[in-house]
């Protein structure tokens, strides 16, 4: 990054803004499940990562940048970049191909993926960088690899992890295909949405290694069993990712909703419901289930990898409500 005057103020004002960020990452109880995480946290400049971003306003998108000459700009970039909020770092023709997470919900993922020493992991979707330098910093460099598909992606990761000194393995490659020539793995964590678990990953990974992945606007956290067989449930909290690219992407359009009173319309928990079921349950049926049922929660909904088939399931794997998997 190019050198201005006011560079060793925008240092003090990282830090303050990184103090601040820890500190509500904190208060959130997002680490409660592994309070060692906040030492990463505080560790890692996560404006390393971002060294420009875009924030949506009236007009469309603002880039915010790093190396603007305006300091005001530079100031805004840098005290943003520590918003517990998730920034997109890519976007085409519109879409947005990749963003930086919200620092909270990585948080928490990380306090779930329950690592401990000498555990190796594989990151599914690089992204900035940023979650492959908190895992190195907590594991070492030689434990952690991350891969994504898109070759700029996984340069940028690169210079950024570098920048902040960490290196990590950064594999360019299908992420639904995992990394066969790092494995054996004690931890995969997937950074991007996906319609199922790719058998890749249990083939993969050590008996007993833990699986943490985005799926119908939830996490689901399995441990597998052995090569062909994984099995756990949804966390409680709702997540939202770009879709993983070189995998069939999960399904988008808009779901007709006729039928179905507004107040389930209009509930995260109803829609998550219907995201999980959509190749089974009409929107009438998934309503009827979920009234039956009293609204549950995303911690009642598992899923279980067995063999050739996966399926999501209420309360029990076995039923009586259970639903396929692509």
């Amino acid at each position: 990054m190019a050198t201005h005057p006011l560079d060793k103020d925008i240092e003090e004002l990282a830090a303050s803004a990184r103090a601040a960020l820890v500190r509500e990452i904190e208060e959130s109880g997002a680490l409660a499940d592994d309070p060692a995480w906040k030492e990463a946290f505080a560790a890692v400049p996560r404006h390393l990562f971002v060294p420009y971003y875009y924030v949506a306003g009236p007009g469309g998108y603002e880039r915010r940048w790093g190396e603007s000459p305006d300091p005001r700009v530079r100031e805004s970039w840098v005290t943003g970049a520590y918003e517990d909020v998730p920034l997109a770092t890519r976007l085409r023709d519109g879409e947005l191909l990749s963003s930086s997470s919200q620092p909270s919900l990585m948080a928490l993922m990380l306090a779930a993926l329950r690592v401990s020493e000498g555990d190796r992991v594989l990151e599914i979707g690089a992204g900035t960088g940023y979650n492959a330098a908190l895992l190195s910093y907590r594991l070492g460099d030689e434990r952690v690899t991350t891969v994504d598909l898109d070759p700029e992606i996984t340069e940028a990761a690169r210079r950024h992890l570098a920048a902040a000194g960490y290196h990590p393995a950064v594999v360019t490659g299908d992420g639904a295909r995992g990394v066969p020539e790092r494995a054996p793995f004690d931890r995969i964590i997937a950074t991007c949405q996906l319609a199922s678990v790719p058998r890749a990953w249990l083939a993969q990974c050590r008996p007993g290694a833990r699986i943490l992945t985005p799926l119908a606007t939830g996490l689901v956290v399995l441990t597998v069993r052995d090569a062909a067989h994984a099995e756990g449930n949804f966390l409680q909290t709702p997540a939202f990712f770009v879709p993983l690219r070189g995998a069939d992407r999960p399904g988008s359009e808009p779901v007709p909703l006729g039928g179905v009173p507004q107040r389930a319309r209009t509930s995260d928990l109803f829609r998550f419901l219907l995201a999980l079921t959509r190749r089974t349950l009409d929107p009438q049926e998934a309503y009827a289930l979920w009234e039956r049922e009293g609204g549950p929660g995303r911690e009642r909904y598992g899923v279980t990898v067995g063999g050739e088939q996966a399926w999501a399931w209420l309360d029990e794997p076995e039923g009586p409500y259970a639903w396929p998997l692509p």
